[in-house]
């Protein structure tokens, strides 16, 4: 196997479906103590800083959480996806590497995550979870 480009740094987010948005933002809120750091009403995303960290609500009638079909229990999925900052973030070499592995990436773009705006895109492990790096 050859040397991976990158190193996993931290786990810049982790992306919760839920069927009540307001309940569950007020209990990371005011239970758990993490602040409403961005709230994207048109995708019905909230995201809940915790530390360096973000965990983002998204809610099952809205545009993200729709996507990930029924809500969670044995026929639909929970966590949408999670991430991972990477250094460094070279996209040409980490898409080398991972296509050398057999893994396919998918849907690059910039996106809001625990550090801010950045490059990233997703692969799915070998169950089917979904995983995106991110740039620091």
């Amino acid at each position: 196997m050859s040397p991976r480009p990158f190193q996993p740094v931290t786990v810049d987010h982790l992306v919760l479906r839920v069927v009540d948005l307001e309940r569950m933002t007020t209990f990371y809120r005011d239970v758990l103590g993490c602040a409403v750091d961005r709230v994207v009403p048109h995708l019905g995303l909230t995201h809940l800083r915790a530390g360096t960290a973000l965990i983002d609500l998204v809610s099952l009638d809205g545009k993200l959480g729709g996507a990930g079909g029924a809500a969670p229990g044995r026929e639909g999925r929970n966590v949408d996806h999670f991430c991972l900052t990477v250094r460094p973030f070279d996209e040409d070499s980490i898409r080398a590497h991972l296509e050398a592995q057999g893994v396919a990436i998918f849907a690059p773009g910039e996106r809001y995550g625990a550090t801010g705006e950045g490059r990233s895109f997703y692969l799915q492990d070998p169950e089917g979870n979904t995983v995106e790096l991110k740039g620091a």
